[in-house]
């Protein structure tokens, strides 16, 4: 089946800063472009990190004395600078959660879940930079229309897949939830069935209502003699 990949949604004009860029110019980009992060990248494109406006605040906030103290001066006597002098190099989140342009959108939808992330720069294989996918590309994901959708259950899924016609069962799709009715042949294509339509993009419910004409997992194969004669 052809799955949407990450190539096809990123946006490939990236707002990135070096190591060096000074505190001051990173937030000007973040306000300038309407952004929460950027990716930061050293001399030759590769990407190191991610620094976002949590990670500015943060560090802010750990160089400078809490409220109630004498200004310019820290806990254990430190000076702090009248002037924020870091660098994007010293505020990222590194190492950076990448992808490459040749995962599936649904997979960069579960890594950005599963480490917390709203933004993955997409890189090659040289680590390089050659692109950023966030959460609001990925929602194309579910905006599929149900048309589109349809087509694929039948062309992707019921003929080329599992090589039954594209009239095997009634395919009925709204809203993204896709509603299977109809017999097959073997009862153990039913589940595969449902499986590979859940696993489509842009599929956010199946509503299974198949039958199968032959019960075929209760079948057991012939049993074999060390000669592989049938017994």
């Amino acid at each position: 089946m052809k799955h949407i990949k990450v190539g096809d949604l990123m946006t490939d004009e990236v707002v990135s800063v070096l190591t060096s860029t000074p505190f001051k110019d990173v937030a000007k980009l973040l306000a300038q472009h309407d952004i929460s992060g950027l990716p930061v990248l050293d001399d030759d494109d590769r990407v190191l990190g991610v620094v976002s406006e949590s990670d500015l605040i943060g560090r802010v906030a750990s160089d400078h004395p809490p409220m109630g103290e004498e200004p310019g001066a820290g806990r254990g006597g430190a000076v702090f600078p009248s002037e924020v002098t870091f660098t994007a190099g010293e505020a990222m989140s590194a190492p950076a959660v990448t992808v490459h342009a040749d995962e599936t959108a649904a997979g960069a939808a579960r890594l950005m879940a599963r480490r917390g992330v709203e933004r993955l720069p997409v890189v090659d294989d040289e680590d390089r930079l050659v692109g950023i996918v966030t959460r609001r590309d990925l929602l194309w994901l579910f905006l599929r229309p149900d048309s589109e959708i349809r087509h694929r259950v039948v062309a992707d899924i019921l003929v080329d897949t599992m090589g039954l016609g594209a009239d095997a069962v009634t395919v009925h799709v709204v809203d993204g939830i896709v509603t299977l009715e109809g017999r097959l042949e073997r009862q153990s294509q039913v589940p595969v069935l449902i499986r590979l339509t859940s696993q489509l993009d842009g599929v956010v419910a199946v509503a299974p209502r198949l039958t199968a004409r032959i019960d075929d997992s209760l079948l057991t194969p012939p049993h074999r003699s060390a000669l592989g004669m049938s017994l």
